[in-house]
């Protein structure tokens, strides 16, 4: 569950950072690799490859200032503090338990800071950014190591970035035997069941068919056949949602849903995927949620779970129910909203299933 100010803390994924104008490698068996705040107020981080983190906001206290905070797997081997500049007293990497890398940013007072607008960008498997003050802040660039390792082109990188954010290529989906594979896709709900209605009447309805219809796109163009239940709004109840998966003798079923809270209560978010039964129904809930996790940061993990669904319950093959968010959440329901986050959705969803694949075979 997510909140922010209030002395609630509130969670992100990954990040990186960039500091001050002597570039010092991170010298540590940690996760972290290199960080830096610039002076425009974007914090960017690169860790190793496909690291999970977590970061975490905190309103001021009788102690300490508002602090912004990222933790790293792998523990730190010299803790140390940095005086800060401009908005920020200033920057700590510790260890806040063995095993562990903390760095902390901790604001001076009085500075303006608009946590709900906060959003982690992730650039590639190892480089995150994301905007933590405005630029009207005097501010010296401060940092550690190296964000980026390669410079080349600037103007030729610019092109690379610009073209993975619209195309999602760092997600790098697998490649599995062509004409080898078929999936059932279920968006829920339909025609005059919307499902769960979200904060401005977001429809879950909407949000599950377009994400579906990405991944089916994504699929057949990696040469799996895939059927969709709907393709549009109709009204469609669940036995023939599974006589149509049951039929096809498809290797797999996934159905996509979107949550809502009981009262709407917008600090609930989160993410989870169900599972009926067996090692293999098991295997695709781990990896489709692991997958969409890495592109909701700071959107909670609500886990892996068995569920008795009547479509994941009564399908004859490995099925799973995916929650792709909170539409009463106030975190998910922004990002829900965004057709770029329903493609980045789509993708690791995409993702999951072809891991999958390529595991069992």
């Amino acid at each position: 569950m997510i909140k922010f100010l209030d002395n609630k803390l509130f969670r992100y994924l990954s990040v990186f950072l960039f500091l001050n104008s002597s570039i010092l490698p991170v010298k540590s068996s940690s996760a972290l690799a290199a960080w830096a705040i610039n002076t425009n107020g974007v914090l960017e981080l690169r860790t190793k490859s496909n690291t999970n983190l977590k970061a975490y906001f905190q309103k001021s206290n009788q102690i300490s200032g508002d602090r912004f905070w990222v933790d790293f797997p792998g523990e730190l081997k010299n803790p140390r503090t940095i005086k800060g500049n401009g908005p920020i007293k200033e920057i700590r990497l510790g260890k806040p338990e063995k095993g562990k890398t903390r760095l902390v940013i901790e604001f001076k007072e009085e500075t303006y800071l608009k946590p709900l607008t906060w959003q982690m960008v992730g650039l590639d498997q190892n480089r995150w950014r994301i905007k933590l003050f405005n630029s009207k802040y005097s501010f010296k660039k401060i940092g550690e190591g190296l964000v980026e390792k390669k410079r080349g082109n600037i103007k030729a990188n610019q092109n690379v970035i610009y073209k993975k954010k619209n195309n999602y290529g760092y997600l790098k989906l697998p490649e599995v035997k062509r004409n080898n594979f078929e999936v059932v896709i279920d968006p829920g709900h339909g025609g005059p069941d919307p499902g769960a209605i979200g904060i401005g009447g977001i429809r879950e309805t909407d949000v599950v068919l377009e994400v579906s219809k990405i991944v089916k796109k994504l699929l057949s163009e990696k040469g799996v056949k895939v059927r969709l239940t709907r393709t549009n709004e109709v009204d469609l109840a669940l036995p023939p949602r599974v006589s149509i998966a049951n039929n096809t003798d498809a290797d797999i079923f996934v159905s996509i849903h979107a949550n809502a809270s009981r009262g709407k209560r917008r600090d609930i978010n989160g993410l989870e995927t169900f599972y009926y039964k067996g090692w293999r129904g098991r295997l695709l809930a781990k990896r489709i949620q692991k997958q969409i996790l890495r592109v909701s940061p700071g959107s909670p993990d609500r886990g892996v779970k068995q569920g008795r669904f009547y479509v994941i319950k009564n399908t004859r093959m490995p099925a799973v129910l995916v929650e792709i968010g909170f539409l009463t959440g106030r975190l998910d329901a922004r990002r829900l909203e965004k057709i770029t986050h329903r493609k980045r959705l789509a993708y690791a969803i995409a993702k999951g299933i072809l891991e999958y694949f390529d595991k069992v075979g």
